[in-house]
């Protein structure tokens, strides 16, 4: 990968078919038969927790080959405070150019215009493997739990990044998913009808079936 044969950019409208697009067939099958991700960035985008000036492309030779969004939201600790951070994705680069360090770039870029926004948190569910290597580090160590997951489950799922040195301090409570993320399976597919047929398979390693 080369820096400057790629632009990182915000989203504009005239683009959201051609990313929602790249969102279906970055998450096809992974998760679950089918997916669902390319439906709820259709719906982010209306939602009033959308940070629209995080919502980001990257292009190359003209091609839209990834993209991240962000959306506000709260922990609630536990001395009753609401603490502002944000959650992220989508997010997601084209398939044939996945580990050439497309998405780290991305996601770095991201996450630098985020910090100058003022933002002081990033939490979402993603792999450590890759996103320990743009600082992330698993919630728990920061205290933070996530909503209506039992005390003795597995969280590793669950991840943090300070965007502000200190900004967690003194902060332990349960993250809030934005309400926005939950969709409803039959509004899903009625979505994915107007793109073209794929094939919904079962396979091993999905996490929803």
């Amino acid at each position: 990968m080369i820096e400057n044969e790629y632009i990182i950019r915000l989203e504009k409208k005239e683009d959201y078919r051609e990313v929602e697009n790249l969102v279906r067939e970055s998450f096809w099958n992974v998760y679950r038969p089918g997916c669902s991700e390319h439906y709820v960035l259709h719906i982010l985008r209306d939602d009033i927790a959308f940070v629209k000036e995080l919502d980001f492309v990257m292009e190359k030779d003209g091609r839209i080959i990834g993209q991240n969004v962000f959306m506000k939201t709260i922990i609630e600790v536990d001395d009753k405070r609401d603490v502002p951070v944000l959650t992220m994705g989508p997010i997601c680069i084209i398939s044939e150019l996945k580990r050439k360090g497309y998405g780290k770039a991305l996601l770095d870029y991201s996450l630098e215009k985020a910090k100058a926004m003022g933002f002081g948190a990033v939490l979402f569910e993603g792999n450590i493997g890759f996103y320990g290597k743009c600082g992330f580090d698993y919630a728990s160590k920061f205290g933070i739990k996530y909503h209506d997951l039992p005390e003795d489950a597995d969280s590793s799922f669950f991840l943090c990044k300070e965007l502000i040195v200190g900004y967690l301090n003194n902060v332990k409570g349960v993250y809030q998913t934005p309400k926005a993320y939950y969709v409803k399976d039959e509004a899903v597919w009625d979505f994915d009808k107007s793109f073209p047929y794929k094939e919904k398979l079962k396979l091993p390693g999905q996490i929803f079936n």
